[in-house]
């Protein structure tokens, strides 16, 4: 815990596999460009940690599922993100980023049971949405959620900021914002 960075204020994690949009999405939360977008998957090797207008910090996490990588580096990161999962007191919730054409696998179960083995939240965000129409935005939605059991799954596009409004009202005021229980 020692190389995170000293903070009093709540964290999301941002989790998915390469080339999901995460960066993407990080940059219209935060309505500039914080994060860099890359067209080669997996160049997150780090945990980025991004101040949101000292309210709450977005911490960005390296892509799984990207297999040109070393079996140590692999490790490394994975002991990385083991660590911050399960030791950081500021997380409030992790954000599953996934493109909206996949299918719930193994990778995004993994995580969200660790996640809730810890009793911390975990939501999904599929991006691409301006690729698909309305009614197979429902349809995919509906699919990730029986596939995952996780209901709060939002469909969002970076390129035209559909669903990202909603998207971010719900984890502010769901996880920045709460109320802690007397």
């Amino acid at each position: 815990m020692k190389d995170f960075p000293i903070s009093k204020f709540k964290e999301v994690a941002m989790a998915g596999r390469s080339n999901a949009g995460k960066s993407s999405l990080i940059n219209v939360w935060a309505n500039e460009k914080i994060a860099k977008v890359s067209q080669a998957p997996g160049k997150t090797r780090l945990l980025n940690f991004f101040n949101m207008n000292n309210s709450y910090i977005i911490v960005d996490m390296p892509g799984y599922g990207y297999a040109s990588r070393g079996g140590e580096e692999l490790k490394t990161w994975r002991k990385m993100v083991e660590n911050y999962l399960s030791q950081r007191e500021q997380l409030a919730g992790l954000v599953l980023v996934m493109d909206m054409a996949r299918d719930w696998e193994s990778d995004e179960e993994i995580l969200a049971q660790y996640m809730m083995k810890n009793d911390l939240p975990v939501i999904v965000a599929l991006t691409k949405a301006d690729k698909f129409s309305k009614n197979d935005i429902a349809k995919a939605v509906e699919r990730i959620k029986k596939q995952s059991r996780i209901d709060d799954v939002f469909a969002i596009s970076s390129q035209t900021r559909y669903g990202c409004e909603e998207f971010e009202e719900f984890v502010f005021r769901s996880w920045i914002k709460k109320v802690p229980a007397k």
